[in-house]
């Protein structure tokens, strides 16, 4: 079992940036793959980025590379997503969840999210 908990959401004008986290509880963090989805209100849940703890091993959503990058610390039991150039766009509650074995495609553990606004 793994609980995760997001921080650092909240209110931004467009074109600033933010930086999200995700504590995770657990001794085998590093062995995990962390990855970050969002949901927007009236949308389904979509992949933002995903890193491979141990390997480092990185993937983006196309909407967001060049802009957005994953970043993860083993020694804190923390993954960042760092946001840049936000746009309104991008408005939507974002979760952090965790991948057993370092996938970065598969996903068992998430936390209860951290809301990102974009005002235009």
């Amino acid at each position: 079992q793994m609980q995760l908990v997001e921080s650092g959401g909240g209110l931004v004008q467009a074109g600033g940036s933010l930086r999200l986290s995700c504590a995770a509880s657990g001794r085998t963090f590093s062995s995990y793959g962390m990855g970050w989805f969002r949901q927007a209100p009236g949308k389904a849940r979509e992949f933002v980025a995903a890193i491979s703890m141990s390997g480092g091993t990185t993937r983006y959503a196309d909407s967001v590379k060049g802009r957005f990058t994953i970043s993860g610390d083993n020694a804190k039991n923390t993954v960042y997503l760092k946001m840049n150039s936000l746009i309104p766009d991008v408005t939507a509650v974002y979760y952090c969840p965790a991948g057993a074995g370092g996938s970065i495609y598969s996903f068992t553990y998430w936390g209860q999210g951290a809301q990102v606004t974009v005002a235009s």
